[in-house]
């Protein structure tokens, strides 16, 4: 599940960094109040600033808003309060956003907002003139003449808004952003050869296009007669084989190819947002995209992309009870419902409500009978929960959906083969573990798991050591692997070389037990009993596997028995 959350910054910040805006700046200390008041007065302000500054650092969103709120209503005019309270109110999709926005004439933030206000109502006078009168600068300045395209396009000047784009998708960083928006206002004003010739200038500059780019352009290939194009688009996201290919499974496919993904000028503003949204989520900005996601929802409710985005943004923070409501609400016929299903499962789980879970990947297994991804899902449910067998027999049931495996399908014959494995069925776990090396021969963590389980039972030594040997390549800085290799290299006898690259995965996994064992392990086998000792003692103080630690406890009263030995060396 992506990750688009990654700072805890909100309010000025975020407004001041949207768009370069001026903003009040006085610090926490300064939140006296402008005429005398008693001093239980005094202490409620200061007591809802502090609550609701504590919750917009943890993304509380709706606590940062109450807070806020209140801390104004007790100082209506402290341009602190003020700003911080619009900032949550927006956040938390309050509707006296608006109010407080007419209030700010320098924050960037409430200028969008108010020109979305009078978009939905249709004065788009107002609104281009809105657009015009923000400034240059800032992370959003390559949606700006997106928006005033839309403005135009808003007023009828569909001519206008194309020209305002066309300097943008002749040439520059954004070409795909304003092509497809280009494509999107000609769709609306019913001239699909250009919408076409537009969108292909967004297909060809974004070869591997994302989820939306891909549904919007399928959509507007579909109505200038290019339906097997379109499909073909659709298909391509179908065979990424993760979660995002449900949204071109058959349902969601037909209200594609039948319908206008920005159906009205005021949605395009929507998707402008969102667009931008996705871009600054993806580079560790998620307040800023938080914000942008609210605007787009204020005006598009319901807006499935804007919905996600937020959800995630929430589960980030463990805020896993208003992620799950967010994407309860997406329409069940928005191509992106089957996806957000899965993440409600996801959510449901963490909350501990299993058989909810259950229950609804169940259900979306039956409505989707050819795809893989429900069970999967239901598979690394019970794999996270150490439930194996149940895990196994939820891959069995996704695999028997895959008629011709691909090599993206390596990570499910992986799972079900560590599932196996765990389970105690280790001839179907090898055949897993073997499939998926067919399927994608380099893969670093099927080889580790493959070659350390050869290497733990003492068979196939040397090719399980060419295996480790080629996923130590891939990830010289994974700790694990390298314990595996020095473990295969206890295996064969190679002390020396056993203890070189046991000593290098606890320097890379100094916590870990298991490899902390194994070097005492070569260590006693050197002759080196004392250090053996003290990395047996040490590994009995960290997290060990079922049964490591009475291992590690006769080990420590009675020496390395025999049997342990490399085969070649035992006394």
């Amino acid at each position: 599940m992506s990750l688009w959350l990654r700072h805890k910054r909100l309010g000025l910040l975020a407004s001041a960094l949207l768009l370069g805006c001026a903003a009040s700046s006085l610090p926490a200390t300064d939140l006296q109040p402008r005429t005398p008041r008693a001093n239980a007065s005094d202490t409620s302000i200061a007591g809802h600033f502090l609550a609701g500054r504590f919750a917009a650092q943890q993304m509380d969103t709706a606590i940062a808003a109450d807070s806020m709120l209140a801390a104004l209503a007790r100082d209506p005019d402290n341009p602190e309060l003020l700003n911080r309270a619009f900032m949550a109110a927006v956040l938390d999709g309050r509707p006296d956003a608006l109010r407080l926005a007419r209030r700010l004439p320098d924050n960037g933030v409430a200028a969008l907002l108010i020109m979305g206000s009078e978009a939905l109502a249709g004065r788009w006078d107002r609104a281009e003139s809105r657009v015009r009168a923000l400034p240059r600068g800032g992370a959003s300045a390559p949606l700006l003449p997106v928006l005033l395209a839309w403005a135009q396009a808003g007023r009828g000047q569909h001519d206008q808004a194309l020209a305002t784009l066309r300097p943008f998708i002749d040439q520059g960083r954004f070409r795909a952003l304003n092509a497809l928006h280009g494509a999107l206002i000609a769709d609306l004003a019913n001239r699909p050869r250009e919408a076409e010739r537009l969108v292909r200038i967004a297909l060809a500059d974004q070869p591997e296009p994302s989820l939306r780019l891909a549904v919007l352009a399928a959509s507007i290939l579909a109505r200038a007669g290019r339906t097997a194009d379109a499909t073909r688009l659709l298909d391509r996201i179908a065979a990424n084989g993760d979660e995002v290919s449900l949204a071109a499974t058959e349902g969601p496919r037909r209200a594609i190819l039948s319908g206008r993904g920005v159906a009205s000028h005021v949605e395009g503003i929507a998707e402008a947002y969102v667009a931008l949204a996705g871009a600054l989520s993806g580079q560790g900005v998620g307040d800023q995209a938080m914000v942008l996601a609210r605007l787009a929802l204020r005006i598009r409710p319901g807006f499935g992309p804007a919905l996600l985005l937020l959800a995630d943004a929430l589960e980030e923070e463990e805020h896993l009870e208003p992620a799950l409501s967010l994407l309860a609400q997406l329409r069940p016929d928005d191509p992106l419902a089957p996806v957000a299903a899965l993440r409600r499962a996801g959510l449901l789980d963490r909350l501990d409500r299993l058989e909810e879970a259950r229950a609804l990947l169940e259900e979306l297994a039956a409505q989707l009978p050819g795809h893989p991804q429900p069970l999967t899902r239901l598979g690394d449910i019970m794999r996270r929960r150490s439930d194996f067998p149940a895990a196994a027999a939820a891959y069995e049931r996704a695999l028997a959906r895959v008629a011709n495996p691909a090599e993206t399908d390596w990570p499910l014959f992986y799972a079900r083969g560590i599932a196996r494995e765990r389970s105690g069925n280790w001839p179907g776990a090898e055949a897993d573990f073997r499939r998926a090396l067919e399927l994608s021969p380099d893969q670093p963590y099927v080889l580790n798991y493959l070659g350390y389980s050869w290497a733990d039972q003492g068979v196939n030594l040397a090719q399980a050591r060419a295996m480790l040997e080629r996923a130590v390549a891939l990830r010289p800085q994974d700790g694990n692997i390298a314990d595996s290799l020095g473990w295969v290299l206890y295996r064969l006898g190679d002390i020396p070389g056993a203890i070189q690259w046991l000593e290098k995965a606890v320097e890379l996994e100094p916590v870990n037990g298991t490899i902390n064992h194994h070097l005492g392990d070569a260590y006693w086998v050197a002759g080196r009993q004392w250090e053996a000792e003290f990395q047996w003692r040490r590994a009995l103080s960290m997290e060990l596997e079922a049964g490591e630690q009475p291992r590690l406890e006769r080990k420590l009263e009675h020496g390395l028995p025999a049997e342990e030995f490399p085969a070649s060396l035992r006394p």
